[in-house]
C-alpha cells in the first residue's frame, strides 16, 4: 500500500477485515483497508486467499473432484500486517472480521489487537461474511471522512451498521457445505433432483441459516428481492449491496433490479465471493443485501 494521506482521516485509523469480505482491489484503492488472507489447504499445499489462489482456482479444483480446506490466518501474518498499519503512521485500527460462527479469525486478531501498546485496536466480530462485512467496512470509510470520530465509530456506529446489515444468499448447491461440515443451520434439503435451491443469510449467532427456497435458478433473483423489500423500511437512508460467485451477468440483472425498485440508494457496491467461502458453496452463487445508515 502506498504512503497514507491523513487529509481526510486525521485520527489515522487504519481499517482491517479479511479476505471473506469480498472487497476487490478497486473497492479498496485510496482507501485504508487491510486484508488478511485466511488460508486454503489443497492436495499441493497451503495457500493464502487472494494472493495465491483464487475465486476460480477453487471451481476448478472442485471440479476436478478435490475438497480444499481452509484454515485461520497464520498468527505471523496477524502481527506483520499490525505492523506493517503501524509502520505507515495509522495510530488506531478498527477490525471488522468473518462471523466467529465461521471462524476463529476474529478471536485471533482480538487476541493480538489487546497485546498491542503502541496501536489502539478495536476488533468487531461481523456476525456476517462476504458483502455483509464488506459493506460496513466500505460505510466506516464513508463516516471517518465525513468527521465521525473514533470514540463514537466504536461505540455506536459499527455495531449500529453491523445490526443494519441484511446479507442474502443463493447456494445451488449444498454438496459442499454438506461436505466440509459446515452446513450448520442450513436444512440438508430432500428432493435435490427438483431443483431446489436455498437461500441463506446469518443468524443470530453468525452461523449459517436457511431463510427461503426456491426451484430453478430463475426464482432465486425474485426471492432475493423478495428478501430485501422484507427489510426494506421507507425513509432511511439506505446502501445496496451485490455479490456473485461465478455468475456475473446474472449480479448485473440483478443489480439493475435492485436499482429500479430501491433508487434512492446512496451506495451501490459490487463484490465477488472469495476463495474461501467458496470452499464450502461453490459456484453460481448470487447475493443481494440492504444496509440501514440511519
Amino acid at each position: 500500500m502506498e504512503e497514507p494521506c491523513f487529509a481526510h482521516n486525521p485520527q489515522k485509523i487504519a481499517l482491517l477485515t479479511d479476505s471473506c469480505a469480498d472487497l476487490s482491489e478497486a473497492l479498496r484503492a485510496g482507501k485504508p483497508i487491510f486484508t488478511l488472507p485466511l488460508k486454503i489447504r489443497c492436495g499441493d499445499g497451503e495457500f493464502s486467499d487472494g494472493v495465491d489462489i483464487f475465486v476460480g482456482d477453487i471451481y476448478a479444483r472442485q471440479a476436478a473432484g478435490e475438497l480444499p480446506q481452509t484454515s485461520l490466518p497464520d498468527g505471523g501474518s496477524v502481527k506483520e500486517t499490525l505492523d506493517q498499519i503501524a509502520a505507515l503512521g495509522y495510530e488506531k485500527v478498527l477490525a471488522i472480521h468473518l462471523s466467529s460462527g465461521l471462524s476463529g479469525t476474529y478471536n485471533m486478531v482480538r487476541v493480538q489487537g489487546r497485546a498491542r501498546d503502541d496501536m489502539e485496536v478495536v476488533v468487531f466480530d461481523s456476525l456476517s461474511g462476504s458483502l455483509g462485512m464488506g459493506a460496513v467496512i466500505l460505510q466506516v470509510w464513508e463516516e471517518i471522512q465525513a468527521g465521525a470520530q473514533w470514540k463514537a465509530l466504536v461505540e455506536e456506529r459499527v455495531p449500529f451498521l453491523l445490526q443494519n446489515t441484511f446479507p442474502y444468499f443463493s447456494v445451488d448447491t449444498l454438496e459442499y457445505l454438506q461436505k466440509g461440515g459446515r452446513i450448520g443451520k442450513i436444512a440438508a434439503f430432500a428432493g435435490t433432483m427438483l431443483n431446489i435451491k436455498p437461500l441463506v443469510g446469518f443468524a443470530k449467532d453468525g452461523q449459517l441459516a436457511s431463510v427461503a427456497k426456491v426451484r430453478g435458478r430463475k426464482a432465486v433473483q425474485s426471492k432475493l428481492l423478495d428478501l430485501v423489500r422484507a427489510n426494506f423500511q421507507e425513509g432511511r437512508r439506505y446502501n445496496l449491496a451485490v455479490a456473485n460467485g461465478g455468475a456475473p451477468e446474472e449480479m448485473e440483472e440483478l443489480a439493475a433490479k435492485m436499482q429500479a425498485e430501491f433508487p434512492n440508494y446512496e451506495h451501490l457496491w459490487r463484490g465477488e465471493i472469495d476463495a474461501t467461502l467458496s470452499v464450502y458453496i461453490s459456484t453460481g452463487v448470487l447475493g443481494a443485501g440492504i444496509q440501514f445508515v440511519d
